[in-house]
């Protein structure tokens, strides 16, 4: 038998009688931070090491810089991010009633530019959507995950879920296989954490950028051979919220450093 065959079948059926194993109860969830290295929990600590805080000094610039025919900058309409944006991205994915669906903070970034600055969206993965998402969300730094308690969220909070509890690929993993089953434990080297996403937009030592929450999810639908939804799809919105939900109570770390 192919030796990656078999290593394949192995994993398959040490996970198939957990594929439907409760959730992680409140009192047991972790941040990824508690899986990591001391060297990488001391690089995250400290601001003048960690790398992610170049991406928010960027989007601190960002904040205050007019853009499109407008000419408006974000500051204009919502002054001191300190103050106005404290909390703001614990809440995200949120309800955007014009939609009739939740959007993402990034996704919110780029409403706000072609609704108020007459500005054409960033692109997904962008340098400067990932500075103002880092800049935004750092303001929620230690504010505590709300996201999900909308009562208008519920069915998509479901729908994540759903995708979260799926099969899919040709490994035929669901993400509920590791993050649920078998966190604390290694893959290839690296810690398997609970997938709790407290401090996205992070800062990946593999990727040597930051990067979205997003990209950690199609990184993972590539990982077991499944066609990755596209940057922006609602079901990479759906799965965003419920996991947000799920660490709802939890502590925003933004931004975060991971391996």
């Amino acid at each position: 038998m192919n030796f990656w065959r078999a290593i394949v079948l192995a994993a398959l059926a040490a996970t198939a009688p957990r594929l439907f194993a409760g959730e992680i109860p409140p009192d047991a969830r972790r941040s990824g931070y508690s899986f990591m290295s001391p060297g990488t929990r001391a690089m995250q600590d400290d601001d003048s090491s960690n790398p992610g805080m170049l991406f928010v000094l960027d989007g601190e610039a960002l904040w205050t810089k007019k853009a499109g025919s407008a000419n408006k900058a974000c500051a204009d309409c919502h002054g001191d991010a300190r103050s106005s944006m404290k909390g703001v991205a614990a809440r995200y994915p949120a309800f955007d009633k014009a939609l009739a669906r939740p959007v993402t903070l990034d996704q919110r970034i780029n409403l706000c530019r072609a609704n108020h600055q007459q500005a054409a969206p960033l692109p997904y993965e962008s340098r400067d959507i990932l500075a103002l998402s880092a800049f935004v969300a750092h303001q929620s730094r230690g504010v505590a995950i709300t996201a999900g308690d909308d009562p208008q969220l519920n069915s998509f909070v479901e729908q994540g879920r759903r995708l979260f509890m799926q099969r899919e690929g040709q490994l035929n993993l669901a993400c509920t296989n590791c993050h649920d089953d078998n966190f604390d434990k290694r893959l290839a080297g690296s810690p398997i954490t609970q997938a709790q996403p407290t401090g996205y937009p992070i800062y990946r030592l593999e990727w040597q950028t930051l990067g979205s929450l997003e990209r950690r999810l199609r990184s993972c639908m590539t990982g077991v051979r499944a066609q990755a939804y596209e940057y922006g799809a609602p079901e990479l919105v759906a799965l965003e919220l419920y996991l947000m939900s799920r660490a709802r109570g939890m502590l925003m770390e933004t931004p975060a450093v991971r391996p």
